[in-house]
C-alpha cells in the first residue's frame, strides 16, 4: 500500500476561487449547545459561493444528527472560529479533502487518511436521444 503523502499548508499564490471565496464553515450546534469543542473536521467542495466547504463536529453527533445539517449545523465565520480555537487557524487554510481530529486524550490535531468525505447524491440521467430534450409543447407552434 502506497503512504500517503501529507498535505501542507496552500499558499496565497496557489489558491483557488474554492478557497478564495468562502468565509463560513458549518459547525454542529452541540458545540455552542453543549459547550463543547470541536474534535473532528474534513474540507469538502464548497456548496455556494459564502462556503469554504469546512464542516465541523464535536465527535459525540449521530449518523442522524449530522445528516440533518438544517436544523443541527451552523454557519459560523471562520475568523470566529479562529478566535474560539486558535488551533484551528493553520487548519483552515487546507484544501478540500482534508480530514483532521482531536482525540479526547490529545490537545494536538491528527491527520486522518481513512475517512471518506460525505457528498451530495445528485440525481444525472444522461441520454444520447435528441428527443428527450424536446420540451415544447405542439399547442405553443
Amino acid at each position: 500500500m502506497k503512504t500517503p503523502t501529507v498535505d501542507t499548508p496552500i499558499s496565497e499564490d496557489a489558491e483557488t476561487n474554492q478557497t478564495k471565496n468562502g468565509f463560513l464553515a458549518l459547525v454542529s450546534k452541540l458545540t455552542f449547545d453543549e459547550n463543547l469543542p470541536i474534535r473532528f473536521m474534513y474540507k469538502t467542495v464548497p456548496e455556494h459561493l459564502n462556503d469554504t466547504g469546512w464542516r465541523l463536529y464535536t465527535g459525540y453527533e449521530t449518523q442522524e444528527y449530522a445528516a440533518n445539517e438544517l436544523a443541527n449545523m451552523l454557519p459560523v465565520p471562520l475568523q470566529k472560529l479562529s478566535s474560539m480555537d486558535p488551533s484551528l487557524t493553520d487548519l483552515l487554510t487546507y484544501n478540500a479533502g482534508t480530514v483532521w481530529e482531536r482525540p479526547p486524550e490529545s490537545e494536538g490535531w491528527q491527520r486522518v487518511y481513512d475517512f471518506k468525505i460525505p457528498s451530495a447524491n445528485v440525481d444525472v440521467d444522461i441520454t444520447n436521444d435528441p428527443d428527450r430534450f424536446n420540451i415544447s409543447d405542439e399547442s405553443d407552434k
